[in-house]
């Protein structure tokens, strides 16, 4: 009898050692970040995987009252809507353009918008023309492409030169999926005109996309779905279909932030990756656990990344 007891204490023994060291593991992928299995980043020193931790972004003092106040833009005889976030100072602040997602609208920026100008920089998120069927901008899908958007955000830094509230020094441009790739491209028809640009999960796919969907130009009507879910014309495919966004991105001389989620399932990180080595001084960080979009945790991520990037380039007082 007494052996047996000798027995059943080694063994809780065991398994209470056990049971410590698999909490203390959990304990330790609570804190990197999201659950699941983080994915070797490439070699390249200028990309970073990781999930950080709350409080790791720049410690900034300052925190603003704003207003928000609705702006429209021209662009030949259309209009533009948009709403700006501008910080409560008699002082001219940064500008940041955020540009939403294909089908979303100008509130995919607001809380980007509002963290931003409570930090003192000024943010304007606004509707592509034909960006999606609920934009407030004029046009519709059909006659919307990548280029078509690239064309929005110069015309919105084309006004915003003449904002009262503007330091048009500090101007910078944030694209989310397509809207990141129209970013990219307008970045690089004005580089000397754009301090920073902030890639977040960019959709510079399109290029493939539309090959994959179609063997030639020749074969695309007048009219089409992309990818099944949004109603677009033949202009959507020609715009792009010899367009080398990679190779325009050399000139685009200044700092780049991208951003991109090892969980996303509409756009390969690869093609961020091979952005960040595209760019002649560009940083990729990958949040593992964050798929096509930043919420929550990974939000909080993305703009502790964001708040370093632009106090670096000198947009946070």
């Amino acid at each position: 009898m007494n052996r047996w007891i000798c027995v059943l204490l080694c063994a809780c023994l065991i398994l209470g050692i056990t049971a410590c060291s698999s909490e203390g593991s959990l304990s330790e992928n609570n804190s990197a970040g999201n659950p699941g299995t983080s994915e070797d980043s490439p070699g390249s020193s200028n990309v970073q995987q990781e999930q950080r931790s709350e409080g790791d972004a720049t410690q900034v003092q300052d925190v603003y009252d704003y207003e928000t106040r609705e702006i429209n833009c021209s662009i030949g005889n259309q209009n533009i809507y948009g709403v700006a976030y501008i910080p409560e100072t008699d002082e001219k602040v940064p500008l940041v353009i955020f540009s939403h997602e294909l089908g979303s609208t100008h509130r995919s920026g607001t809380d980007y918008a509002e963290e931003l100008a409570s930090r003192g920089i000024a943010a304007y998120t606004f509707d592509f023309r034909g960006g999606s069927t609920a934009s407030r901008s004029d046009g519709s899908t059909v006659g919307m492409s990548v280029m078509t958007e690239a064309d929005d955000v110069g015309a919105v830094l084309d006004a915003a030169q003449e904002w009262d509230f503007v330091d048009t020094d500090h101007i910078a441009l944030i694209g989310a999926s397509q809207g990141g790739m129209a970013s990219a491209v307008a970045a690089s028809r004005r580089p000397d005109e754009i301090a920073g640009l902030i890639l977040l999960y960019p959709a510079l796919l399109v290029h493939d996309a539309v090959h994959e969907q179609f063997d030639s130009l020749d074969e695309v009507p007048e009219q089409f779905n992309f990818n099944g879910w949004i109603m677009v014309a033949k202009n959507y495919a020609a715009d792009v279909w010899d367009y080398d966004v990679y190779a325009d991105m050399a000139k685009f001389t200044n700092p780049v932030l991208i951003l991109h989620g090892n969980r996303d399932g509409i756009v390969d990180v690869s093609y961020s990756e091979r952005a960040a080595e595209s760019y002649p001084d560009a940083e990729l960080h990958i949040l593992r656990g964050a798929g096509h979009g930043f919420y929550g945790r990974s939000f909080n991520t993305a703009m502790d990344y964001i708040l370093d990037y632009l106090n670096e380039i000198g947009f946070l007082a």
